[in-house]
């Protein structure tokens, strides 16, 4: 997994820097890393650091002041279903639309896997791969928990079959208990699947657990302060010595004070 080749680059981000205007605001400055083929990469960082907008710069829906992205050498211009996102809300998903519809859709709209029949087939294989089996298939998002609602969100997103797979803090709103399940099983399906998956978050733990490589930013303006490959050897467990110990020096990296 991302071996340092260069031929392996799935992801090329140079001197990327997003300036608002009102208010404003320096949000990213000099944003350089790159992510290899098959990578767990993680970014974290403290809140204003620009975590989120480098996602949604990656992913098209907002332009850089300065820099680019490339994505397998092409620059990101726009939104494509190369670059599958899921988001931390919960309400992501069309309300009037079934679950087996919620996946279903995107796949319609990218004139994926030919026939509807297919598609239907594609949205139940993936739905079954983040745990969800058929009698979910006709339920609407208003009966499903907020931890169902992103397994049909990351369902969703994968049956696109992106290049990249996209992941704003997903867990961010859910119970500790269903966001442990839910690392586990994003970490399941990363190691089945082989997907390049770039991860926001905020929970060093988290990012620890499931980073092949984890990008720590800083903020004023936000900006990478470095880069590491995941020392922890897996299955990474919180009890490890190693664990701890690369827990503090990123706790400590984030600006924190030792106690």
């Amino acid at each position: 997994m991302g071996n340092g080749n260069e031929n392996n680059v799935k992801l090329k981000v140079t001197g990327l820097a997003k300036r608002y205007i009102d208010p404003p605001v320096q949000a990213l400055k000099d944003v350089e890393f790159e992510v290899y083929d098959g990578d767990f990469f993680c970014i974290i960082g403290p809140s204003g650091c620009g975590k989120s907008t480098t996602l949604r710069l990656i992913a098209g829906f907002e332009k850089p002041t300065d820099g680019q992205v490339l994505l397998d050498g092409n620059e990101v211009q726009e939104p494509g279903p190369d670059r599958a996102m899921v988001f931390q809300d919960l309400n992501q998903l069309f309300p009037w639309k079934t679950t087996l519809k919620n996946v279903v859709y995107p796949l319609k709209v990218n004139k994926l896997y030919g026939s509807n029949k297919n598609r239907m087939e594609e949205a139940q294989k993936f739905l079954r791969m983040v745990g969800l089996d058929e009698k979910f298939d006709s339920a609407f998002p208003h009966q499903l928990s907020g931890g169902m609602k992103q397994r049909v969100a990351i369902a969703r997103a994968l049956a696109l079959d992106p290049k990249v797979l996209l992941m704003d803090e997903p867990f961010g709103s859910i119970d500790a208990q269903t966001r442990t399940t839910l690392q586990q099983e994003v970490m399941k399906i990363w190691e089945e699947t082989k997907k390049t998956i770039l991860f926001v978050t905020h929970n060093i733990e988290e990012a620890i657990l499931l980073g092949t490589k984890i990008l720590v930013l800083g903020t004023d303006p936000g900006r990478v302060l470095e880069l590491f490959d995941n020392p922890v050897a897996p299955p990474r467990l919180a009890t490890d010595p190693d664990f701890g110990k690369f827990w503090k020096t990123l706790y400590n990296l984030l600006g924190h004070k030792d106690e």
